[in-house]
């Protein structure tokens, strides 16, 4: 019993060190928005210090955060839902009606995700160039979809593959035909399993930052190319930087706190029988 309790302490004290390391740059990028550049540059650093919200005054004043954050939003929810609109179907092909190359194909997908960005910056900036898709929201909702289409069949693929078979059988014996059994029974039971891959989804759209870099200047740019614009030929403003940073990152956090317990509880989804 005291080894068991020994164990599960050492587990908990674990955890709460692991998430205190990854939280812990936040935090401090959240501190050092309330500090003076000074402040933040100080050696050692400035554990207490007089905070000011000069520098959100001072970022807010310099570009159109509003404009940002719209962009972020329209180009996060498109992008999440033109992905899930292409792999909702490809998935439920691949697992109710498997081929010979099926797997083939899913390890192909996944595998265009392992070419970094900048190997095919150039066709895609003369592509969008042609099409007159540079600097637009349809732009980025385009090609940050295309960019997590691999990871959203494959999540999905999972998630269809952990519905019993049996009772997609029920309804083809009642005659639904495939469409109704993907709308009116498949999607609902996978439904757990559909939001967290949204969710994450809007979550890596959100966060994307080459293409709307490099793709986008002032129309559509991003909360990403809002934080981008506070490093200058000048230096690094860090204090200013931090706030924008925070202005940028506070959205999606509490985005994702709100939405924790349904992504959680779909990434767990069919993990027990």
């Amino acid at each position: 019993m005291r080894t068991r309790w020994q164990v599960r302490l050492g587990l908990t004290l674990a955890g709460w060190t692991v998430a205190l390391g990854i939280f812990f740059p936040i935090l401090w990028m959240f501190l050092t928005s309330f500090k003076t550049e000074i402040a933040a540059v100080a050696t050692p650093p400035a554990v207490l210090f007089k905070p000011t919200l000069a520098n959100y005054s001072a970022v807010l004043q310099r570009a159109d955060y509003v404009q940002f954050a719209i962009n972020s939003v329209v180009v996060s929810l498109g992008s999440t839902l033109l992905a899930l609109a292409l792999a909702v179907p490809a998935a439920y092909s691949m697992a109710f009606f498997p081929g010979r190359h099926t797997r083939d194909i899913l390890l192909w997908m996944l595998s265009t995700k392992m070419l970094p960005p900048v190997g095919v910056l150039v066709p895609i900036y003369l592509l969008w160039r042609n099409l007159g898709l540079l600097d637009t929201r349809a732009g980025l909702v385009l090609i940050d979809s295309i960019g997590v289409l691999p990871i959203v069949v494959w999540m999905l693929f999972s998630f269809f593959r952990e519905v019993p078979i049996e009772i997609l059988e029920a309804s083809r014996m009642d005659g639904a035909t495939e469409g109704q059994e993907l709308l009116h029974i498949l999607l609902p039971l996978a439904m757990p399993g559909i939001a967290a891959t949204a969710l994450l989804c809007i979550i890596l759209c959100w966060n994307e930052a080459f293409w709307s870099l490099n793709l986008t200047t002032v129309k559509a740019a991003t909360l990403t190319a809002f934080t981008a614009s506070f490093s200058s030929p000048e230096g690094l403003f860090w204090a200013k930087l931090s706030a924008a940073s925070t202005l940028a990152t506070a959205p999606i956090l509490i985005f994702g706190w709100i939405g924790q317990r349904h992504l959680v509880r779909g990434l767990s989804f069919g993990a027990v029988k």
